[in-house]
């Protein structure tokens, strides 16, 4: 398994397209499988089309089912922080994507992002691993 860890700066961005870096990590590597995983119990990753407005409605719809106030037991941190703690389980921590000849088997319209609504933390590292077919 070959594998890489990005270094990502989500302060300026809630949602952050990966998807030129998943293909750069893929290029030269053949067929197999690519795992793009956040070790971080406050963000996901996810698989959209970015640029048409479904980022934003994404966020929109995580607002409306995570809303940042003093519902959340788990409670340190910035108002509603409890939220980003809830947020892996609507928005997975990884996705696999199928690889053929070193490209990412995506969909016209398929991006891969990460998501992360956590103000308290805006560097996340993403763990890129490569799986041989």
């Amino acid at each position: 398994m070959d594998t890489d860890v990005l270094d990502i700066d989500s302060s300026r961005r809630r949602i952050v397209d990966l998807t030129d870096e998943v293909r750069s990590f893929c290029r030269g590597r053949g067929d197999g499988l690519c795992n793009v995983f956040v070790p971080h119990a406050t963000a996901g990753v996810a698989v959209i089309e970015t640029g048409a407005g479904s980022d934003s409605d994404l966020l929109d719809t995580l607002e409306r089912l995570l809303p940042r106030d003093d519902r959340y037991r788990h409670s340190h941190g910035s108002p509603g922080h409890g939220a980003d703690h809830v947020l892996p389980a609507i928005v997975a921590p990884s996705v696999t994507v199928p690889v053929g000849d070193g490209t990412p088997l995506l969909g016209t319209w398929q991006s891969i992002v990460l998501v992360d609504l956590n103000q308290d933390n805006p560097r996340r590292s993403v763990r890129l691993s490569f799986v041989s077919g």
